[in-house]
């Protein structure tokens, strides 16, 4: 869930807290994670990647990766206002790893969405970490039915 909007982040106006829900789900492992659209039309995500999200060379684990990039496809559909985004389900999630992500510094996801329709999103994207291209994404995401719990 996003906040109020009222609040900035980083001294930056425009970011907002993007709540998930339940702190004892696995999306917690992530962290705090941050959310904003941009002049563009898309969604940017970004989260601090910490020693615990760190493999045994000291990068950024590519599991991290994916499970960010797969958070930034609900997060961007939810900021860029698709109905029926809560409670949706990744149907597929491509990846290409393009560079090491390092540690303590923000990684921003930039997410569009390709094409809705009435059951499924189509989005893409690129997660950054200053001007480094790290992971490039592309996925699938099926909304969730009226009324079925997730």
């Amino acid at each position: 869930m996003l906040g109020d909007g009222s609040e900035t982040v980083d001294g930056k106006d425009g970011w907002r807290h993007w709540l998930p829900g339940d702190p004892t789900r696995f999306i917690a492992v992530l962290g705090d994670m941050h959310v904003r659209t941009d002049a563009a039309g898309r969604a940017i995500v970004r989260m601090m990647p910490e020693h615990r999200h760190s493999n045994v060379l000291g990068a950024v684990h590519g599991g991290v990766l994916m499970s960010f990039a797969d958070t930034a496809l609900f997060a961007a559909a939810q900021v860029l206002g698709v109905e029926a985004a809560e409670g949706a389900v990744t149907v597929d999630l491509s990846a290409q790893f393009i560079g090491a992500g390092r540690i303590g510094i923000a990684l921003e996801a930039e997410v569009e969405i390709l094409r809705t329709t009435r059951r499924l999103i189509f989005l893409r994207g690129l997660i950054r970490q200053a001007e480094t291209n790290i992971l490039s994404f592309a996925g699938t995401v099926r909304r969730a039915s009226t009324g079925t719990p997730a």
